[in-house]
């Protein structure tokens, strides 16, 4: 038995025959000490309701309900993991919500319900990226969370939390950095998960900036994706689509730069002069 009096994930997994499917990008973490210490990454969770993507067989759940999270949102569109989760539920009456479904299509403004919202997951690999990006250009700011805590490849965190002038500066870059103060808070190793990824993995805290620079969302994705499209090219040639040079030399940007060595407030104001 597990400290929380729960049966040992690995006898959850056999029991439910959970094996992770590559398809759904799943990588079971069943190391409680490291369930634990992301639960404890993402602060205070007592007056919070906690929204958590992708739950598997309920390790990172467990953690953070035995970690005192006042109710868990988990959103599971592998239907052979719902019996191990509500299990879960079961001991701890009236503290977890399970909602089958995929993510991708979840309204999580709607699940918030403007209650005090923090997300916290070990989110799959191959849809990770995407939430995350949707989650920083919501149009209503200050966002319906208060902060993220979430498992990404170490590649991927490097590039969220990256700055100007460095190899992974780009498009995740901009958008955290504008939107959000983000740090990696540390690293998780293959061994620590079934099966092992072939990579390191890193947890990622990001929370909102109350007042980000002023710049439309949708079009500071268009600016970004079309300078990183084309990241070895100068501006005023992977811009050309959106005023190329003219557009540069309006905002006092030398058109002969590349896009990794502009700072996120020179893409706003490229943005709000477009």
């Amino acid at each position: 038995m597990s400290p929380d009096g729960l049966p040992p994930l690995r006898e959850v997994i056999d029991r439910h025959g959970l094996q992770a499917k590559k398809a759904l990008g799943q990588n079971f973490l069943l190391d409680l000490n490291l369930t634990g210490k992301i639960a404890r990454a993402a602060g205070d969770l007592t007056q919070t309701t906690v929204i958590e993507v992708g739950p598997g067989p309920g390790g990172l759940t467990r953690a953070l309900l035995a970690t005192g999270a006042r109710h868990v949102i988990a959103i599971e569109r592998d239907e052979r993991c719902l019996p191990a989760l509500a299990d879960v539920s079961a001991h701890y009456p009236g503290r977890l919500e399970v909602v089958s479904g995929d993510a991708l299509k979840t309204d999580f403004a709607e699940l918030a319900q403007g209650k005090p919202i923090k997300i916290v997951a070990n989110l799959p690999y191959n849809i990770g990226t995407e939430l995350l990006v949707r989650w920083l250009t919501v149009a209503e700011w200050p966002p319906f969370y208060t902060s993220m805590t979430l498992m990404f490849q170490r590649e991927v965190a490097q590039r969220i939390v990256a700055t100007p002038a460095s190899d992974a500066y780009g498009r995740l870059g901009v958008l955290a950095g504008w939107r959000t103060d983000a740090r990696i808070s540390f690293d998780v190793p293959p061994q620590a998960f079934t099966p092992p990824p072939k990579v390191t993995s890193s947890v990622v805290h990001l929370v909102p900036r109350a007042q980000p620079l002023d710049a439309d969302v949708k079009r500071l994705g268009r600016v970004t994706e079309a300078a990183f499209g084309q990241r070895r090219k100068m501006l005023r040639q992977s811009l050309k689509s959106l005023g190329g040079e003219a557009l540069l030399n309006a905002v006092g940007i030398d058109p002969t730069r590349r896009a990794e060595t502009l700072s996120v407030e020179e893409f706003v104001r490229l943005t709000n002069a477009i």
